[in-house]
């Protein structure tokens, strides 16, 4: 298994800030406003990520008091930080694609101002999703065998 490149992450948000920019040209005046903590969900995820990331690095690398790791939970912990790395970029690049269309029309219509501070909350928890995935998938890295070290 490959570890995730940042180009295939880069290409899923600027994919996503495309068809959102999109869609909202064709139907923002028919949309409700967006709640204003609508992505912090992702950053509970992230935060939960980062703790399950330093327990993991822990014992995998066999630190004192640390129970040694199965291989299918370290398997597992991949996949979940494979598919939180991209539902992050994703996010991220339709938050973007939401933050391009408000600021321009945000005197024109009531909602984008409360739309453009979601849409930066937005942005902040993908980011913070994204990293912490990418920490994850660092973390369930072997260590060195050669190198002695930890």
């Amino acid at each position: 298994m490959r570890f995730t490149r940042p180009r295939d992450l880069a290409a899923v948000a600027i994919i996503a800030a495309l068809l959102s920019h999109l869609l909202l040209r064709l139907t923002y005046d028919t949309l409700p406003p967006l709640p204003l903590l609508a992505g912090s969900t992702l950053f509970v995820v992230a935060v939960v990520e980062v703790v399950f990331a330093f327990s993991l690095r822990a014992r995998i690398h066999r630190r004192a008091g640390a129970r040694p790791v199965q291989p299918l939970t370290a398997a597992r912990a991949v996949a979940l930080a494979k598919a939180s790395s991209v539902l992050g970029a994703l996010m991220f690049g339709a938050w973007t694609g939401v933050l391009v269309f408000v600021i321009p029309v945000r005197d024109s219509f009531p909602a984008a101002s409360n739309d453009l501070v979601a849409a930066v909350v937005g942005m902040i928890s993908a980011v913070a999703l994204t990293a912490a995935a990418l920490w994850l998938e660092h973390c369930c890295r072997t260590p060195d065998e050669s190198s002695g070290n930890e």
